[in-house]
């Protein structure tokens, strides 16, 4: 991936030092100016100490006494703040230095999910857009605390590497948010489940692009995510928005395996509706060793069965 490099200036002033400057050239003090600009001479004063920003309303009544364009102190407010803003960023970025390190960068480089940084401030902000999050703690409210349970109702806080296993579930993310699925159908979906058996015996590349048509049709968005390295994650099912996502690790590519896990996780989203997130081949809380039986049963009972009426 490529970088853009923008420049930005290390420091900017406020403009109320170039606003004091011009009252010192006027030869004009700041109650004489508070007056002819029709505002409380405390407003004047705090811009003219960098306290009080100017706003568009007092662009206007400034360029009527000092012959300076509004839009001169509306740019250079506006400069002014957006160097505050990314002086603040600048601080997130270094707040976040031990979280990004605790990630697999390399191998997420390598993958192409996130950038190569020049330094690890580079990796931080590649780190934090790959996730979609303004700081680390974000991460850790949305992955640990569940503080966004409409949308990932389980903690990662207990497994044993939770860094590694969030990106693997936000690249499956960000996979199913490049396919067009139609309205979900438990019937298509079945139908479609029905249809995918005569598809297994062929390679595995062909296998899976047409599974992943088959389940696109009947609303269910299927992907395919590499692993990374200390992940052992096999498959995950979830709803996302008014889709269900089945997502399973490159690393389960053998045919049997491969097959039972689409199962598994079909079974899950037939079965267990949209409330749950299920992990496969990891220990979680809030795992539910009842709604996994229920699958394994399933993908285990619907493999006989149609392969007995295949027979």
């Amino acid at each position: 991936m490529s970088r853009v490099n923008k420049y930005y200036p290390e420091s900017v002033p406020h403009p109320g030092e170039t606003l004091a400057e011009k009252l010192e050239e006027m030869g004009m003090g700041p109650k004489e100016f508070a007056l002819r600009s029709a505002k409380p001479e405390k407003t004047i004063t705090a811009i003219l100490k960098g306290t009080s920003s100017i706003t568009s309303d007092m662009a206007v009544q400034f360029e009527k006494v000092t012959n300076i364009p509004a839009h001169f102190w509306m740019n250079h407010q506006r400069g002014y703040d957006e160097y505050i803003a990314r002086q603040k960023w600048a601080r997130v970025i270094d707040e976040a230095a031990d979280w990004v390190e605790k990630f697999p960068i390399g191998e997420m480089v390598r993958l192409g999910w996130i950038t190569d940084g020049l330094t690890l401030r580079h990796q931080t902000a590649a780190m934090l857009e790959f996730f979609g999050l303004a700081n680390h703690k974000a991460w850790e409210q949305y992955y640990f605390n569940q503080q966004l349970k409409i949308a990932f109702r389980i903690s990662l806080k207990q497994i044993e590497d939770p860094y590694a296993i969030s990106a693997w579930l936000r690249r499956g993310e960000m996979q199913a948010r490049n396919l067009t699925a139609k309205s979900y159908s438990d019937k298509h979906f079945r139908e479609a489940l029905d249809q995918s058996l005569k598809y297994f015996s062929r390679n595995f590349e062909e296998t899976f692009a047409r599974l992943q048509v088959l389940c696109l049709e009947a609303g269910v968005k299927l992907v395919q995510t590499p692993v990374l390295t200390k992940e052992t994650v096999s498959g995950c099912t979830r709803w996302l928005r008014d889709s269900p996502l089945i997502q399973i690790s490159a690393s389960v590519q053998s045919s049997e395996s491969f097959r039972f896990t689409f199962f598994h996780e079909a079974g899950h989203i037939l079965l267990h509706g949209k409330k749950d997130i299920f992990l496969e081949s990891i220990d979680y809380s809030g795992s539910d060793p009842v709604k996994e039986k229920e699958a394994d049963d399933f993908a285990s009972g619907y493999l006989q069965n149609r392969t007995k009426k295949a027979c």
